[in-house]
């Protein structure tokens, strides 16, 4: 089963808020999170570091956002700007904008009410790892219920760790709507503790851990019919290449070319602006820069090639707010 909220994801629709970076009840030692992001009371809407509300704004924007999924630390501190951020997107998009939560902690009454007030869809949860088999009659079953008693639809979504036929308990009984599986990965911020508790990479893998795709996962949970069971390969080739893919067809100029990545190519040469003037290029086929002129890459070649410039690069960049550069390749 895919929730709305993996369907938007797969098509590359789905904002990443992440909400601070601490966890005051949990210390996982597979948690994925970097050093800029462990431990930390920032806020990012994908790779922008929100200054503001309308960073947020903005960046749903970018990549026309269908909704936003908001993960993160767990501390109190956090709530107050989560409930904002929700209020705030459904305020510029709509009931439309579908969001979801995801937490390692409980919360409580109060916490599910004030995130449904304030326009939560969907609320997946991460019970600890020692909970995993024994969670009927604690508060991790309660609290499934009181979210959907507030209007929440409750959900699970765990790592691939080993198969836990208690999830599927859940779903039977009608307390949880489904249950999410995401292939275990390793990661720069978890790799010396992962390696310490006895996990290792998959051979020829950059992320999966070795045994997160085993027979006994696969065949006891991801056969459910409200289990989805999240891939890192999906992750790459789906999600965020097709995010990329809406942002770049947002963002690009008459000459830059989207690939299938998802990034964008143009040219840049050194030369003054006069000279492209000079040469009848129109004007949009190239932009000046303070610098340097971006050009069309294909003409950029051609011109190099008749002698009209000396020199210039072809540059691959991603068209997130940072613009990170895949790919420089020098043309002369």
């Amino acid at each position: 089963m895919i929730s709305k909220g993996c369907e938007q994801c797969a098509k590359g629709g789905k904002m990443v808020l992440f909400v601070y970076g601490y966890c005051d009840q949990r210390d996982c030692f597979y948690c994925p999170l970097g050093e800029n992001r462990k431990n930390v009371t920032d806020v990012y809407a994908n790779e922008r570091q929100v200054e503001s509300d309308e960073d947020v704004i903005e960046e749903a924007k970018r990549m026309s956002a269908l909704g936003t999924s908001i993960t993160g630390g767990e501390p109190q501190e956090a709530m107050a700007k989560t409930t904002r951020y929700l209020e705030l997107l459904k305020d510029e998009f709509g009931e439309d904008h579908h969001t979801h939560l995801y937490t390692g902690i409980t919360g409580g009454r109060e916490n599910m009410r004030r995130l449904s007030e304030a326009g939560l869809d969907e609320i997946r949860f991460h019970p600890p790892l020692e909970m995993w088999g024994d969670m009927h009659g604690t508060e991790w079953e309660e609290i499934l219920h009181i979210a959907r008693e507030e209007g929440l639809t409750p959900a699970f979504e765990i790592p691939g760790i080993r198969a836990e036929p208690e999830f599927l308990e859940f779903l039977d009984e009608g307390a949880a709507e489904f249950c999410n599986i995401n292939e275990f990965e390793m990661s720069d911020g978890n790799y010396r503790r992962m390696q310490e508790e006895g996990f290792e990479l998959q051979e020829d893998h950059m992320s999966a851990v070795e045994g997160s795709k085993d027979d006994a996962i696969l065949e006891e949970m991801a056969s459910h019919e409200k289990v989805y069971f999240c891939t890192s390969v999906f992750k790459d080739a789906a999600q965020h290449r097709n995010r990329l893919k809406r942002m770049a067809k947002n963002i690009r100029r008459e000459f830059d070319e989207v690939t299938d990545d998802g990034t964008l190519v143009y040219g840049k040469a050194f030369a003054d602006a006069d000279r492209f003037e000079a040469l009848g290029v129109p004007e949009e086929f190239y932009t000046v820069k303070s610098d340097h002129v971006e050009v069309a890459w294909w003409l950029l070649e051609e011109m190099v090639e008749d002698g009209d410039l000396d020199r210039g690069e072809i540059v691959e960049q991603y068209p997130t707010v940072d613009g990170t550069v895949v790919e420089r390749t020098p043309v002369a």
